[in-house]
């Protein structure tokens, strides 16, 4: 499915570990629906990110540092995944952190964001 890992950059900054940036109510929404691993390409998919409609991230899932099956395996000795359990795989390049300063655009209210996975459809969101 498509996931949007949103970040509080702001609690994060402020703390010394990352998980209180990620964690608001509404973080982390899902969609438009789920399909099982069996029936994605073996060669990945083309995923992108479009905030306002300007293109922000655009990569491939064959770019991810670790594989799917090796992210799970990683876990499941250290957290008990079950059934229907959503695993953030990380994000392309082009997250706002990254930019010079000068460049950085942050997400704010009434903002659209869309990402969408080639063969799974586009998750809309737009912020409150």
């Amino acid at each position: 499915t498509c996931g949007n890992d949103l970040s509080a950059r702001e609690w994060q900054r402020a703390s010394t570990q990352w998980l209180c940036g990620k964690t608001f109510d509404g973080f982390g929404p899902i969609g438009p629906y789920a399909v099982d691993y069996e029936s994605l390409p073996k060669d990945g998919m083309a995923i992108s990110c479009r905030v306002n409609g300007e293109l922000r991230q655009n990569s491939h899932t064959s770019d991810l540092i670790f594989d799917a099956n090796a992210i799970v395996d990683y876990l499941m000795p250290r957290i008990p995944l079950k059934a229907g359990d959503i695993i953030f795989t990380g994000t392309p390049s082009g997250v706002m952190m990254g930019y010079p300063a000068d460049r950085k655009n942050w997400l704010k209210p009434g903002d659209t964001v869309e990402v969408t996975i080639e063969g799974i459809g586009t998750l809309k969101n737009t912020l409150i």
